[in-house]
């Protein structure tokens, strides 16, 4: 079950105060129910509701997919930004893992992400090592 909060969709000063209940310091975050019991947020849904509300102030629509979510090949191609034919490709050459429906190939949301992860510090590595190789030279870039 996919969860989309689309931009706009708040007003904006209760975005702010939500930011300000989850940043302040020395609390310990409590999700409080409309009936008034409360429980203490563990660190790691509280990082997740924090970047979710900067997403929006910042005026980005949020979506909550579970990573075991099954893409089809045209969803996938769209969260990398990449053509259908060239992540088809990349799924043929077995750089992304994935399964097959019938005769129609499908990937796990979350194995999207890891590819999606690892190409992203794969270029941050190669324009350090470009950097590098630069101030070596004394090349200004």
């Amino acid at each position: 079950m996919e969860t989309t909060v689309e931009p706009g969709s708040l007003d904006q000063s209760d975005i702010d105060k939500l930011i300000a209940g989850l940043d302040a310091v020395g609390e310990t975050p409590r999700l409080v129910g409309p009936d008034g019991a409360s429980v203490e947020l563990p660190v790691e849904i509280h990082g997740v509701l924090l970047r979710v509300v900067e997403e929006l102030r910042a005026g980005n629509g949020i979506s909550v997919v579970p990573v075991e979510t099954v893409l089809t090949t045209a969803q996938a191609a769209e969260l990398l930004n990449v053509s259908r034919p060239h992540l088809v490709k990349l799924l043929e050459q077995g750089a992304l893992p994935h399964h097959m429906a019938g005769s129609h190939r499908r990937i796990k949301f979350g194995d999207l992400m890891a590819f999606r992860d690892q190409r992203v510090q794969e270029r941050e590595d190669a324009l350090a090592k470009m950097h590098a190789i630069a101030d070596e030279s004394g090349m200004d870039l």
